[in-house]
C-alpha cells in the first residue's frame, strides 16, 4: 500500500495521549488508502478531461453533453486537488464495522468504499447521532484538519462498551470545542462539526417552504449552505435537470465570506446572488434615501403596474391602410391588426411576441391577397402612415425597431408573404402599432410622466404620484429593482427579435448566394448523369447553409426557473422583494433563514402570517436557540439593547464562557486598541463598525481588518468587534437592530467606543 509522504496526525505535545498508535494506527492505514485512490483518480479525470477537450467541436445536443462532461470532469478534479485527504470528516463506529465519512464519496480500484458522502442517507447517524438516540452507533470521531494534516480528534462514545480503546476522550463536543478557532476571511470548515438539531433541518424535505428561524451565532447560515448542497445532491425533485438551487444573500461581502463553503461541500452547481444581482441595473443602484418613496416601491402592487403599463403598448389600431405588393394590393383592416394581436400565447413576453404579430399578420394579408390578386384596388383606402395610433410614453420609434420587423423569410413556395413582409410601410405600422420596448425605459416612464403612472396604478394618491416623480427618468436605486425586474421578465429581451430577424436576413443572403451557386454549378455540369442536379435538394441546400453566422445570446443564468431557492436574512425582504423570488420559483420550494428580531424596519407579525401575505403557502418552521457564537459576557451586554426595541425578540441562549470582558472607551482609542490586539494575536481578525465610516481612513491598510456598517456586517463574524459611536445609530428600531447585529458578531472580544466625553479616559472592562 502506498505510504503517505508525512504522517497524516500533526498533534501537539499537549495532545500527546492522542497520539498513541492504539488510537490512531487504523485511521493512518486508511488514509493512506485514501491518497492511493485520490492519486489514482487524479491521473484518470486529467486523462479524460484532455481528451473531452481535445474532442471534435460538436453543435446542437452533443456540443451541450460535452460541455456538461467537462464541467462535471473539472468540478470532480478540483475538489481532490483542493482537500487531498482532508476529504475525510470522521469516522462512525458500529458493531459491525467502521465507516468513514467524507465531503465526497470516495472509492478505490477494486471498488471498496473508502468515503461515504456526507450527504447520503447512511452518513445521517454521523451528524444526527446524540447520547438520547445514537442511531446505532458506538462511537463517533471527528477530525480537524490544518494544511492537511490533522491537528486534533474527538471521540465521543454512545455506549458503555464503547469505552475500551478510546485513552483520549474530551469532555467537550468537538461542535463547542471547534468555535475556539481564530476567523479567517473566509468562513471556517464546519462540516465535520455540525450539530444534530442543525443537521436535522439540513436534511428535511423540499417540498412547500420552510422557515429556520434563529438569533446570532445560532448557525443559520451554516444551515443554509449546507442544506441547498444537500437538496441538489440528494432530492430528485431538485437537481440540475429540475431547475437547480439559487441561493440568495443580503450582500456582496457576505457571499465573498461564504464564497468556499459550496464547494467544501462537494457541491459547485448551487447559484449565489444578492438581490441586486438579480437585475443588471443593480450592481450600480444606491439605497432609496426618501422614506416615503421605498414605502411605496416596497408595496407588492408597484409590481402589478407593469402589465397595465405594457398593455398600453399592446391595443391594436383603429384604422385601417392599404398594403401595396408586386402581385397586388390589399387592405388591411382593424379587424386584420386585432386578430393578429390576439396570436400570441398568454404570458408570452411583449417583445418576443413580437415576430408571432407579424407573422399572423402576413399570414392574413397573404390570405386575402391570395383571393384578391386582379381584382382591381378601390382608390382612397388607407395610407403609408397610422395617423389614429397617438404616440404614447415609452415609444422609441426608430431605425432599430423599424429593423426589428424585417423579413423572417418566405416559407418554402409561399412568394406573397415575402412580398408583403418587404414592404416598408407594413412594416413601419407594425413596427409602431407594436413597438419593442426597454425595461428601463417603460419603468423610468412611471416615474416622469405622472398621467401614465395615475393610470397604471390607480390606488396611488395624488400627493404619492408626485412623490414617485423624479428629473433623472433612469436614476435608479435599490427600492426600483423589482419593478425592472417585473419589466424584464414582462417584456423580455428586446435585442431578441433584432438578433433573429438578422440571423434570418443573414441565412436567406446565403440561402441566395448557395441557389445562385447551384444553378451555376448544374448549367455547366457535362456529366452523363447529370450529378450536379441532386444539388437542387432542399434538405442539402439547408446542410450547406446551416447555423453559420448565427449568434446565440448568452442566457440569463439568475432568470430561473430554480426548483429550490434558498434566502438567507430573509427578514429585510420587502414584498416587492419577494416578487422577485417568487417569480423564479415557481414550485413555491423554499428554505426562509431569518430573525425576527434583527428585522432592521421592524417584524411585527409571525413568520407564516408574513410569508402567507407575500403569497407563500405549506409554510413549517424550525427554531434554533443555542447561540454557538457569541460569548456569554457579549451576549449578556447585546440582549439588553434588543429586548427593549423588541420585547419578544428569539435572544438564544450562548453556550460559551470564558470570553473577554466588554470594554468601553472613546473613538480616540480606536487605533490603539486594534493595535494591540493584533500583536497579541498573531492569527484572527477583526472588524470596525462604524455607520458612519469616519473609522475606515484610521485602520486602513492593517492586515486581517475589515471597516464595516452595520448592514454590510450582518451575516458575519470576526474575533474581535469594535463598534464606534452606537449612540449615532439613533433610538429606534433600527438603531437597536443595527447595535444588536454589531455586537453579536464578536467571536472573541467586544469593544464599543463612543465620543469622549472628557480628555484622557482609556477604555474600561464592564
Amino acid at each position: 500500500m502506498p505510504v503517505l509522504p508525512r504522517r497524516p496526525f500533526h498533534l501537539s505535545e499537549h495532545l500527546a495521549a492522542k497520539d498513541d498508535p492504539a488510537l490512531i494506527a487504523a485511521d493512518e492505514a486508511h488514509f493512506a488508502a485514501i491518497a492511493a485512490a485520490i492519486d489514482q483518480q487524479v491521473a484518470d479525470l486529467t486523462a479524460r478531461l484532455d481528451a473531452a477537450r481535445r474532442a471534435p467541436g460538436r453543435s446542437g445536443q452533443a456540443a451541450l453533453e460535452r460541455d456538461q462532461e467537462i464541467h462535471r470532469l473539472s468540478a470532480r478534479l478540483r475538489m481532490l486537488r483542493r482537500f487531498g485527504v482532508d476529504l475525510c470528516l470522521g469516522r462512525m463506529v458500529r458493531t459491525d464495522g467502521v465507516t468513514y465519512v467524507g465531503r465526497t464519496g470516495l472509492t478505490d480500484a477494486a471498488g471498496e468504499r473508502l468515503l461515504l458522502d456526507w450527504r447520503s442517507p447512511a452518513a445521517e447517524p454521523f451528524f444526527g447521532a446524540t447520547h438520547g438516540d445514537p442511531r446505532g452507533l458506538v462511537s463517533r470521531r471527528r477530525y480537524r484538519w490544518t494544511d492537511g494534516r490533522v491537528t486534533d480528534y474527538w471521540d465521543e462514545v454512545f455506549t458503555s462498551d464503547g469505552l475500551a480503546g478510546h485513552a483520549a476522550l474530551d469532555d467537550q463536543s468537538a461542535f463547542v470545542a471547534s468555535l475556539g478557532a481564530s476567523r479567517s476571511p473566509r468562513m471556517r470548515d464546519v462540516l465535520a462539526t455540525i450539530a444534530a438539531d442543525q443537521d436535522a433541518i439540513v436534511r428535511a424535505g423540499s417540498a412547500g417552504t420552510l422557515v429556520v428561524d434563529g438569533g446570532p451565532g445560532t448557525g443559520k447560515t451554516v444551515v443554509a449552505l449546507h442544506r441547498a448542497a444537500y437538496l441538489l445532491y440528494s432530492d430528485p425533485h431538485v437537481g440540475e435537470h429540475h431547475g437547480g438551487v439559487l441561493f440568495v444573500g443580503p450582500h456582496r461581502p457576505y457571499l465573498d465570506y461564504v464564497a468556499d463553503v459550496l464547494p467544501g461541500l462537494g457541491e459547485e452547481g448551487v447559484r449565489t446572488c444578492t438581490l441586486a444581482d438579480l437585475v443588471p441595473e443593480g450592481d450600480d443602484a444606491p439605497p432609496e434615501t426618501d422614506p416615503v418613496v421605498a414605502r411605496l416601491k416596497s408595496d407588492a402592487r408597484m409590481v402589478t403596474v407593469v402589465d397595465p403599463a405594457v398593455a398600453l403598448f399592446e391595443q391594436p389600431p383603429t384604422e385601417g391602410m392599404l398594403v401595396e405588393t408586386p402581385s397586388g394590393d390589399v387592405w388591411l383592416d382593424p379587424r386584420d391588426w386585432a386578430e393578429a394581436f390576439d396570436a400570441p400565447d398568454p404570458g408570452t413576453p411583449h417583445n418576443e411576441a413580437a415576430d408571432e404579430v407579424f407573422g399572423a399578420l402576413l399570414t392574413i394579408l397573404a390570405d386575402k391577397l391570395a383571393d384578391a390578386v386582379g381584382e382591381p384596388a378601390e382608390e382612397g383606402f388607407g395610407s403609408d402612415e397610422n395617423p389614429g395610433w397617438d404616440a404614447v410614453p415609452g415609444v422609441r420609434l426608430g431605425d432599430d425597431e423599424f429593423d426589428a420587423y424585417g423579413t423572417a423569410g418566405p416559407e418554402p413556395g409561399v412568394d406573397l408573404r415575402e412580398e408583403l413582409a418587404a414592404d416598408d410601410a407594413l412594416r413601419r405600422a407594425v413596427a409602431r402599432a407594436w413597438p419593442l420596448l426597454e425595461p428601463t425605459d417603460l419603468v423610468g416612464d412611471l416615474w416622469t410622466v405622472p398621467a401614465y403612472l395615475r393610470r397604471c396604478a390607480p390606488w396611488l394618491t395624488a400627493d404619492e404620484v408626485a412623490a414617485l416623480q423624479r428629473p433623472d427618468a433612469h436614476g435608479w436605486t435599490g427600492a426600483d429593482l423589482p419593478l425592472l425586474d417585473a419589466a424584464r421578465r414582462r417584456l423580455g429581451d428586446p435585442d431578441a427579435a433584432r438578433r433573429r430577424h438578422r440571423a434570418e436576413a443573414a441565412r436567406a443572403a446565403e440561402r441566395a448566394r448557395i441557389a445562385d451557386v447551384v444553378e451555376h454549378l448544374i448549367a455547366t455540369d457535362d456529366s452523363d448523369l447529370g450529378v450536379m442536379s441532386m444539388l437542387r435538394g432542399q434538405d442539402l441546400q439547408a446542410a450547406l447553409v446551416g447555423d453559420a453566422g448565427v449568434t446565440v445570446p448568452t442566457p440569463d443564468a439568475l432568470a430561473g426557473p430554480f426548483a429550490h431557492v434558498v434566502v438567507d436574512e430573509a427578514q429585510e425582504l420587502t414584498d416587492a422583494q419577494w416578487q422577485m423570488l417568487l417569480a423564479r420559483c415557481p414550485s413555491r420550494s423554499l428554505t426562509v433563514v431569518g430573525d425576527r428580531a434583527q428585522a432592521r424596519h421592524g417584524f411585527a407579525e409571525s413568520w407564516t402570517e408574513r410569508l402567507t401575505w407575500v403569497g407563500l403557502d405549506r409554510i413549517g418552521q424550525a427554531s434554533l436557540t443555542i447561540n454557538y457564537r457569541t460569548p456569554e459576557e457579549v451576549m449578556a451586554v447585546a440582549a439588553p439593547v434588543i429586548r427593549a426595541a423588541v420585547p419578544d425578540a428569539n435572544v438564544p441562549t450562548s453556550v460559551r464562557p470564558g470570553g473577554a470582558p466588554v470594554r468601553c472607551g472613546t473613538t480616540a482609542d480606536l487605533v490603539p486598541v486594534v493595535d494591540a490586539w493584533l500583536a497579541e494575536h498573531p492569527e484572527g481578525t477583526v472588524c470596525v463598525i462604524d455607520a458612519g465610516r469616519s473609522a475606515d481612513a484610521a485602520v486602513a491598510g492593517r492586515d486581517r481588518v475589515r471597516s464595516l456598517t452595520p448592514e454590510t456586517a450582518k451575516g458575519l463574524e470576526f474575533d474581535l468587534v469594535v463598534l464606534v459611536e452606537p449612540e449615532r445609530l439613533g433610538d429606534g428600531i433600527e438603531g437597536a437592530v443595527d447595535r444588536y447585529v454589531s455586537m453579536t458578531r464578536a467571536t472573541r472580544e467586544l469593544v464599543v467606543l463612543s465620543r469622549p466625553r472628557a480628555a484622557g479616559s482609556v477604555p474600561t472592562r464592564t
